[in-house]
């Protein structure tokens, strides 16, 4: 156990974060929970801990990055033996969580799946959970269990800003819905916000038209939650190159990176379009990805923080974010 901890931390990885909690574990200096993870001749998958759990405070570390339904599944069947077995609490990491882009109903007949993924984890038996970089804040009313909602857009901004000229430094929002974030991040680093006015008119394509604030001669960095197909990402790089941006850098979280992004991206450094790229593991398919100034950052160091408090007494989670703030050189 680790400083004034009264439970001790077990730590359990799943098939889609096993980098992740490798890495949770060395920083919280515990050995992951041994657990059998096989699947039957149709893909009926079982998941059975190795280890008893009874009156145990036991801590999931999962991502649901492609497969996706497969690591749901795996995810919820995971909740469920843990359940059955007696723990006494079960704690879920969920370092993407998938479907939350489905949080309302745009036009008629759609479903909200993220809400359903929100009932599934807690019919299966979770009693708490952590979601990293939310798509959309208002998924934690989804839930009627504890969520935390945990930024990591801090610390890839935090990473990129190291490199970066902060006296020519500009933050830009991709779209009107991280704005929020955006404007967390210039007022930590006490620079200048601008916005890209961003449409989408079907899924996966978006047309930008402005640019809200001056990024002429300056240093541009893009916050964002996450990166698809690139093409939004690309297209925003582009247009702030064209209204005289000197330098534009990306710092997002989920490397979802379905194709043809790999290529966009890479296509972009090439063209000198952009100058860097921070991605972090939460996906851990980012380092399958050969990419030229791709910078991976490790969220294992943070999400174990997070982990120590709901383990220890007098921890905070507010606390770890403060020291996650990006800060000007």
């Amino acid at each position: 156990m680790t400083k004034n901890c009264n439970k001790e931390i077990q730590v359990l990885g799943l098939s889609g974060a096993k980098k992740i909690t490798e890495s949770v574990c060395k920083h919280l200096k515990v050995k992951p929970l041994p657990v059998t993870i096989s699947h039957f001749a149709d893909g009926e998958i079982m998941v059975r801990p190795e280890v008893p759990v009874r009156n145990r405070h036991i801590t999931i570390v999962q991502s649901l990055s492609k497969p996706v339904n497969e690591n749901l599944m795996e995810l919820l069947i995971a909740i469920d033996s843990l359940k059955r077995a007696s723990a006494q609490a079960i704690n879920v990491i969920i370092a993407y969580y998938a479907y939350a882009r489905q949080d309302r109903k745009t036009q008629g007949r759609e479903p909200i799946t993220s809400k359903l993924v929100a009932m599934l984890l807690e019919k299966a038996g979770a009693t708490r959970v952590a979601i990293v970089d939310i798509h959309s804040e208002q998924t934690q009313g989804f839930f009627d269990i504890p969520v935390d909602t945990l930024r990591a857009t801090n610390i890839t901004a935090r990473e990129a800003v190291k490199k970066m000229n902060c006296q020519n430094l500009v933050v830009v929002s991709p779209d009107y819905g991280g704005v929020k974030r955006a404007r967390s991040i210039a007022s930590l680093l006490e620079v200048p916000l601008a916005i890209l006015d961003k449409r989408r008119p079907t899924p996966n394509q978006a047309e930008i038209t402005n640019v809200l604030g001056n990024v002429r001669g300056k240093d541009c960095l893009i916050s964002d939650d996450m990166i698809d197909t690139a093409g939004t990402i690309v297209a925003a790089c582009k247009v702030l190159k064209a209204n005289g941006a000197k330098s534009i850098t990306i710092a997002a979280t989920h490397a979802i990176l379905s194709e043809p992004a790999v290529e966009r991206l890479q296509q972009a450094v090439n063209d000198k379009v952009v100058s860097d790229i921070y991605l972090t593991n939460s996906i851990e398919s980012v380092y399958d990805h050969k990419i030229k100034n791709l910078h991976i950052v490790d969220l294992g160091k943070y999400l174990s923080e997070i982990i120590e408090v709901y383990y220890c007494d007098n921890l905070s989670i507010s606390e770890i974010y403060n020291r996650y703030e990006p800060k000007v050189k």
